[in-house]
């Protein structure tokens, strides 16, 4: 498929003194628009609400996990889905894209897989007597990185390139990715045969983790009846278009967040690098990814300021994949547990 079908431009290269990212408030006038005034949080809500409902079709019982999703997307996060296999991680990345309307590409990692494969390669044109970039399937606006701790290291930090940055390295030459761009990632527990642990500083890009679980017995047992979700799946249409996306992110900078939580979000994070628990402590990122995801969740739920219930409520899935634990390292359950005890140690601002 070329990427004119796709709804993309072709690649822009960036100059030697590097184009700048846009600035958050540099979106279409008309959707910048949007979601202000005193009506914007409530019409924010709807469309979020529509957007969970959509994905609610095919991820059934776990209305948490969705909105988590929803909230990570509107932070302009990325997103690491941890689970044991066949419980709907691909299935909840797949619903999100198809019902964001763009494009969309998946990438099987494997032990093989090379960063040319996800990044793109230069050939030679004969016709034109030069080198031409051919974009890999990173140049989409949502990429499912399927399994990516089976990729090895190298593959890996290739990504993380393109999530850190939103552009990728050819060659001596870089080129900016479209906007919007978000990695929804899956991966298996390590445990599991032919996977490769994930860098710190991998890990750190992905503003939250999230698990999803078995499904409720009474929704498991419908699934059975009604013989899955892949027909619903595939029926899915894009209930939110790039523009309206673009002017939900930017809503979301005006979501106000006192000083008092701003140094409440502070204290969490210093609890945790004054060891304890912990052997290795929230980075500033990660207080500035739980500073924005509370923005989010705020504007999610129809508000115009945060509080600090949404700070606690998304603190163990903003923090937990970011810490070490000094007894069992690499446990995200484990982790999820000490950030939501440290939640209950740190006093709450009024």
């Amino acid at each position: 498929m070329s990427r004119s079908e796709l709804g993309l431009a072709e690649p822009a290269e960036l100059p030697a003194e590097e184009a700048a990212e846009p600035a958050a408030g540099s979106e279409e006038p008309a959707a910048a628009e949007l979601f202000a005034g005193a009506d914007g949080p409530a019409a924010a809500q709807a469309v979020a609400r529509a957007l969970e409902a959509n994905v609610g079709r095919v991820i059934r019982g776990k209305p948490e996990v969705i909105r988590w999703a929803v909230v990570s997307l509107l932070a302009r996060g990325h997103v690491l889905i941890e689970d044991v296999p066949g419980v709907g991680k691909t299935t909840l990345a797949q619903a999100l894209a198809r019902s964001l309307g763009l494009a969309f590409q998946r990438i099987q990692f494997t032990s093989d897989l090379l960063p040319s494969d996800i990044i793109g390669v230069s050939i030679f044109n004969q016709r034109g007597q030069e080198f031409e970039f051919i974009p890999g399937p990173l140049f989409a606006n949502v990429v499912l990185a399927d399994e990516i701790n089976r990729a090895t290291p190298k593959t890996q930090s290739a990504l993380l390139e393109a999530m850190s940055e939103r552009k990728v390295s050819v060659e001596r030459k870089r080129y900016q990715l479209p906007r919007p761009f978000v990695v929804l990632a899956t991966q298996n527990p390590l445990e599991y045969q032919g996977t490769f642990p994930l860098p710190e500083s991998q890990l750190d890009r992905f503003l939250m983790s999230l698990r999803i679980g078995y499904p409720p017995r009474h929704e498991e047992r419908e699934l059975l009846l009604s013989g899955g979700v892949e027909e619903v799946l595939e029926g899915l249409r894009p209930v939110v278009d790039r523009d309206t996306l673009l002017a939900l992110q930017r809503a979301v900078d005006r979501v106000r967040v006192a000083d008092k939580l701003a140094d409440y979000l502070l204290a969490l994070a210093e609890a945790t690098r004054a060891g304890g628990d912990f052997l290795l402590g929230a980075s500033t990122r990660a207080v500035q990814n739980l500073y924005r995801a509370s923005q989010a969740l705020a504007l999610v739920e129809g508000r115009a300021f945060a509080v600090p219930d949404d700070v606690q409520r998304l603190a163990p899935s903003v923090l937990a994949h970011r810490v070490v634990l000094k007894r069992i390292g690499g446990d995200l359950t484990a982790s999820r547990e000490a950030i939501a005890r440290l939640v209950g140690e740190v006093p709450v601002p009024v």
